[in-house]
């Protein structure tokens, strides 16, 4: 094993990259501009260049590097080859193979929520498992599925995409996936509001909630920590269907530990105790011990995941 290694976790506004000792210890991170022009035709040779000056700054040779991990948003095939990626306007791309031969170092590439998971498992909040699923709540729900260590990525690259579980076949209006009802829809940070509108319209009760002009997912945990009634209730709403759906994955791939993160973890403790008595009450007897935990590398997940990923 040489002794260094990059990790590069693309998103939609930036890329950040992490430069590695391969034991896990991070030297040094940055972020670039994602630049989307021309669907996004220039974003790995702009990743290329950036791994290039970093390593003329540290005078350290090619011949020392382990290689590239890079984690992108949308599947990613066992061969490197990303079908699509609408965030940074990819059609198919051969992720590996582009930035290998811009920068002459092995490649290897996984979907964002896998990498990240990889990451909460080898230094974060999942330190010392093998069997992990990791959802993350942001702008949309990701997540990553370890199962004895690896990522279960599935033939398509499309595994671990919890979001996309259809949670209400009732559900009237579509989600960006184009399917209708799914878990996105109600557990993201914009599916809470989205949940909070639809109750606030339709209650009188008296609530804080009513004094934002801009509601977010914030408001709503922060008012259910303050003992407001209508936030309570629907925080008490959205983990019961997560903790629903987390207790089915349960039953399917039977983690160690489910490790919570993304924007909207950052509640902490309301979400997860919530979360996990849901999840108790619909689980499956032999999956009920199933530990809970706030992920534990924030934004950086991802970076170590990708680094990770090389050493496997």
């Amino acid at each position: 094993m040489k002794k260094y290694a990059f990790g590069v976790d693309i998103g939609g506004t930036t890329c950040k990259i992490g430069f590695f000792e391969t034991n896990g210890t991070l030297l040094d991170k940055w972020e670039i501009t994602t630049n989307k022009e021309n669907n996004g035709a220039s974003i790995l040779s702009d990743v290329a260049h950036s791994v290039d000056n970093k390593l003329a700054q540290e005078g350290i040779s090619k011949d020392e590097v382990q290689g590239i991990g890079i984690g992108v948003p949308g599947p990613v095939k066992s061969n490197g080859v990303v079908n699509r990626c609408v965030n940074v306007g990819w059609g198919v791309v051969n992720v590996e193979e582009e930035l290998s031969k811009l920068t002459g170092l092995m490649v290897k590439a996984g979907n964002d929520a896998n990498v990240a998971a990889l990451g909460e498992m080898w230094q974060g909040g999942a330190k010392g498992s093998k069997d992990v699923v990791m959802v993350t709540l942001g702008t949309g729900v990701g997540g990553g599925i370890i199962v004895d260590g690896k990522i279960v990525a599935g033939f398509g690259g499309a595994g671990g995409e919890i979001g996309h579980i259809t949670v209400n076949p009732d559900e009237i209006e579509a989600c960006n996936c184009g399917q209708y009802g799914c878990l996105e829809q109600y557990a993201s940070a914009t599916g809470i509001v989205r949940v909070a509108k639809r109750k606030l319209a339709k209650t009188t009760e008296e609530t804080s909630l009513r004094g934002y002009t801009d509601l977010t997912a914030k408001n709503i945990f922060d008012e259910a920590k303050a003992g407001d009634e209508v936030a309570l209730g629907l925080v008490d709403e959205v983990c019961g269907i997560l903790g629903a759906e987390l207790s089915n994955i349960a039953c399917v791939v039977n983690p160690e530990i489910f490790v919570i993160g993304g924007g909207v973890s950052k509640a902490g403790a309301i979400l997860i105790d919530s979360i996990q008595k849901h999840f108790v009450e619909s689980c499956f007897n032999e999956c009920r011990n199933t530990k809970f935990a706030l992920a534990g590398l924030g934004n950086d997940a991802g970076m170590y995941g990708c680094v990770k990923m090389l050493l496997d």
